[in-house]
């Protein structure tokens, strides 16, 4: 018998449709792992350092020269100045990033409010620590924060506002004028900030604006980001957490218990990779635009109604003009009658009833693989 903390939490939806996807033979649009690899670059600098020795624990929060590297990306991309080895912790991936926040700084009863549709982790890690969580649901087509709605909801229980731009799994990102309105409201009463800010780097339409350079901000804000998404290496699970050192400290006694260290010539490798040339983020940027553009155009001509996706590798589209009541029938018979692997984002909200009519499709495989994907559902997806 499972504890209560987590008995609501079934396998996670991840796990349950690649399973079927296999069973199926269906070509996986579902989980957002890449079917291709991480550049060369980054891996000849895994085998050096496994080759030099470094193969015993790291020190505890982070190996020098990836904090360095953090600290230097960070610099780049928000402009804020921070110190390598007092407000980054290196975790692993950044779904520990995440649980080491939240069970570093949130206690029982805290209140943290989440935007529905969430990362399905975010509302587990939650319940494990014994927060109270609040959603605010957004709505297609734009998704965007209703704002009055987010007022009305912080309460002077509210120790954290979540959020993740470009997000996962709508495609949204945040305006400045959302994120200045979340500053405002996280400023006036004393709320704290956790960012996932794992797709910034799969920004497609406006710059990622980190919600950490907001002014005042930066003091009450735990920024989360990984190695995984923009390196293509999702199974090497290195992430990190940068925060003023007050909010480190609770971030770092998490970490301790749960890892305690993340592997060390991964570390190494992962330091070569954030120090990549501009050229690389540009070249990445133009390919997954081009992925994008031939499932958007391909999900269209199928016969889903296509909502706009200006980050991360994800679409939304609405099932309904095919007739079925919701979102698990329609990805199962999607798997087993056309051959192809979405998820179901009602699993993503506190309701399920506000996702039941629509399915997320990834664009993070090879255009081979996505052209047989869209070949497959034109043949067979007829609208009722």
């Amino acid at each position: 018998t499972v504890a209560k903390r987590l008995e609501k939490f079934k396998t996670t939806i991840f796990t349950q449709m690649s399973m079927l996807a296999v069973k199926h033979g269906a070509i996986n649009l579902g989980q957002g792992f890449p079917n291709f690899d991480g550049p060369d670059f980054v891996k000849e600098a895994a085998i050096e350092a496994i080759k030099a020795g470094k193969n015993q624990y790291a020190r505890g929060y982070g190996v020098p020269e990836l904090n360095s590297a953090v600290a230097e990306r960070f610099l780049k991309d928000s402009g804020l100045q921070i110190d390598p080895d007092k407000e980054v912790t290196v975790t692993s991936g950044c779904t520990e990033a995440i649980a080491a926040t939240i069970l570093g700084l949130i206690n029982p009863g805290d209140e943290v409010i989440l935007f529905a549709p969430f990362y399905d982790s975010y509302e587990a890690t939650l319940s494990m620590a014994g927060a109270n969580v609040k959603a605010i649901t957004l709505r297609p087509p734009d998704f965007a924060v209703p704002l009055e709605e987010l007022k009305a909801a912080v309460s002077k229980n509210t120790r954290a506002i979540m959020i993740n731009t470009p997000h996962n799994p709508t495609g949204k990102m945040f305006t400045r004028e959302e994120l200045e309105f979340i500053a405002d409201l996280c400023k006036e009463n004393d709320v704290l900030l956790f960012a996932d800010e794992v797709y910034d780097k799969l920004a497609f339409e406006a710059d990622h604006i980190s919600m950490a350079s907001i002014p005042g901000m930066y003091e009450r804000t735990v920024t989360m980001n990984s190695l995984g998404k923009t390196f293509s290496l999702t199974g090497w699970k290195i992430g990190w957490a940068i925060a003023p050192p007050h909010l480190t400290w609770g971030v770092r006694q998490a970490h301790s218990f749960l890892t305690f260290a993340t592997s060390t010539p991964m570390q190494s490798a992962a330091a070569a990779a954030l120090r990549a040339p501009d050229s690389y983020f540009e070249e990445l940027k133009r390919d997954y635009g081009a992925k994008k553009a031939l499932l958007v155009d391909g999900l269209k001509a199928a016969g889903f109604i296509v909502y706009p996706s200006s980050g991360t590798y994800f679409v939304m589209v609405d099932h309904t003009p095919f007739g079925f009541d919701n979102d698990i029938e329609f990805c199962e018979y999607l798997i087993r009658e056309v051959g192809v692997v979405a998820i179901p984002p009602s699993v993503f909200y506190l309701n399920p009833e506000d996702g039941k009519n629509l399915v997320r499709f990834t664009f993070c495989k090879d255009d081979d693989t996505l052209r047989a994907a869209v070949d497959r559902m034109k043949a067979k997806l007829r609208k009722k």
